[in-house]
């Protein structure tokens, strides 16, 4: 059975949206990617595939290396999921604010 993992629990871990950030500045191999950590290659490499079975990173065959870039595509989505959480949250700290503006200027 091939259950697929969702992207949430992909980027729930640390190492895995660190190296989101730097192959979001530039396309990198797994031994370029692995070289910023102080862990295992192995251990990059099970990350990488993680990031690669839920769309987040594509490989791009370049020569004998394996280049990792982001897909904007994939991180899109995540944004447009989060977005009503976003703003129900702003509107949120924005009544807050109004409601300690108010209080303040009672003293």
């Amino acid at each position: 059975m091939n259950l697929r993992r969702d992207v949430f629990q992909a980027i729930a871990d640390p190492t895995r949206r660190a190296i989101l950030l730097l192959v979001a500045a530039q396309s990198m191999t797994a031994g370029t990617i692995a070289a910023n950590f102080n862990t295992a290659r192995p251990t990059v490499s099970k990350h990488l595939h993680i990031l690669t079975e839920c769309e987040l990173v594509k490989p791009e065959q370049n020569g004998r290396e394996i280049y990792y870039h982001l897909n904007p595509k994939k991180m899109k989505e995540i944004a447009e999921f989060i977005e009503p959480f976003r703003k129900m949250w702003d509107d949120r700290f924005n009544k807050l604010e109004s409601i300690m503006k108010n209080y303040k200027s009672k003293k």
